[in-house]
């Protein structure tokens, strides 16, 4: 799945040619920064990019342009290791997360200078019960998305933009929204103060996000002087005041923890169910495109994992690298999506996501470019790979997508996978 960075978006904000002011004593050849195009944060980046480095002493540029964002694919973690060894040499407002975590060893981060969290966000001046016929809004092919299907007896209205997204509630065409924090400050600075939302902390593995300054790998010195000048901004209170007005309300943090945490439904299914995610016309291909997900929670039984053979596993692989890898990362490690291996995707214990579930989301979901464009038996070989990945042993029988849908086992991790983590030295499979 392809997390879309520009469309983090809320409002179009196009990078300036903004120099910063040095120390003479510093060299004369500025270092070029980029911001991601049209993110929401833009101007918060900027603005903390230009503080920084005049803290460190560094000359430094930002550039207009930098990152490419005619794509509507997103940007991969290998478009963004090419743009900062040519056109740039530090990324500004990367967005970071433990479970979507592409560093490897192509990149370097600095430590975040912004907590930007996935908010649930309604219009404070309307009052709704709490119904089935609520229809929440949520951003496509984005961590809203994710958190977005985590909900029980709603409908889903899928925008193409964080700030269709936000717009949502403020027309009144959705009673909540699930949305990156950053697009509703850039919403309300876009459309005045006056416009009020209550805000409330979503509970997810991929609600917690920071922003950070990324580099090249061999950028460690450059990487030091920047962590020392955001630790010293830090220190200073500089960094709060630059970044009060982004920063999530303490009323949120509470309201959250009221609140019980998101359990996973059974994945999208193509069949009755109550809730509903539409496509918001992200394609012209997709227009009205219906996704229905089940009415209840899961009741998944103890059974064993579906079997699948090593020649889906290799297939599953190759179709990986070439439909997914952009946005999970080759070793699914997750870079602008989220990981699909390790504890917070397949758990030793607890997991709340089933593997029907699993392949129902990734077959009529995935990829984000062009959801369902695959063949059933090239799915069924991808959730193969998956498992492998995670523990489960290949076996004699052939997995098609019937079976794979029809799974109601826990991803837990498979016994290969639960021994490594118990410190054992079997490995989930050869990578």
């Amino acid at each position: 799945m392809k997390t879309h960075l520009h469309q983090f978006a809320a409002a179009a904000m196009t990078v300036a040619g903004l120099a910063i002011v040095s120390s003479p004593a510093v060299a004369a050849t500025p270092i070029r920064i980029c911001t991601f195009p049209g993110s929401p944060s833009a101007a918060l980046d900027k603005a903390v990019a230009q503080d920084a480095f005049k803290t460190a002493g560094i000359a430094a540029t930002l550039v207009e342009n930098g990152i490419g964002g005619d794509d509507d694919d997103g940007v991969s973690l290998k478009e963004l290791h090419r743009t900062l060894g040519h056109g740039c040499d530090v990324i500004a407002g990367f967005p970071r997360s433990s479970v979507a975590d592409g560093s490897g060893n192509a990149m370097r981060f600095s430590r975040g200078y912004l907590q930007a969290n996935y908010v649930s966000v309604a219009a404070s001046s309307r009052t709704q019960a709490a119904t089935a016929d609520q229809v929440v809004a949520a951003t496509y092919g984005s961590p809203s998305q994710l958190i977005a299907v985590q909900e029980k007896h709603v409908h889903f209205d899928l925008e193409n933009t964080p700030e269709l997204t936000v717009d949502a509630v403020a027309s009144g065409r959705a009673v909540r929204a699930i949305v990156w924090y950053p697009a509703v400050v850039a919403y309300r600075q876009a459309h005045g103060a006056q416009q009020k939302f209550d805000v409330t902390k979503t509970r997810s593995p991929y609600s917690d996000w920071q922003l950070v300054f990324a580099f090249d790998a061999s950028a460690a010195a450059l990487q030091r002087k920047l962590d020392d000048a955001l630790n010293a901004m830090a220190a200073d209170g500089r960094l709060a005041a630059l970044t009060q007005a982004w920063t999530l309300p303490a009323s949120s943090e509470a309201a959250q923890a009221s609140k019980p945490a998101f359990a996973y439904l059974d994945g999208p299914v193509p069949a009755k169910g109550h809730g509903m995610l539409r496509n918001a016309g992200y394609t012209a291909g997709n227009t009205g495109h219906m996704v229905k997900i089940s009415a209840e929670a899961a009741e998944p039984s103890v059974a064993s994992a579906p079997s699948f053979d090593r020649v889906q596993v290799a297939h599953g692989k190759s179709l990986y690298g070439s439909a997914c890898a952009k946005c999970h990362g080759a070793n699914l490690q997750g870079i602008t999506a989220p990981a699909l291996s390790g504890p917070a995707f397949a758990p030793v214990s607890g997991s709340h996501l089933t593997i029907g579930g699993i392949y129902s989301y990734l077959s009529t979901n995935m990829p984000a470019d062009r959801p369902g464009k695959l063949k059933d038996a090239e799915y069924a070989d991808i959730m193969a790979y998956l498992l492998s990945e995670n523990g489960y042993g290949p076996g004699k029988a052939k997995m098609t997508a019937d079976v794979a849908r029809a799974s109601t086992t826990l991803l837990n991790a498979g016994p290969l996978g639960a021994a490594h983590a118990a410190g054992g030295t079997s490995t989930a499979s050869a990578k």
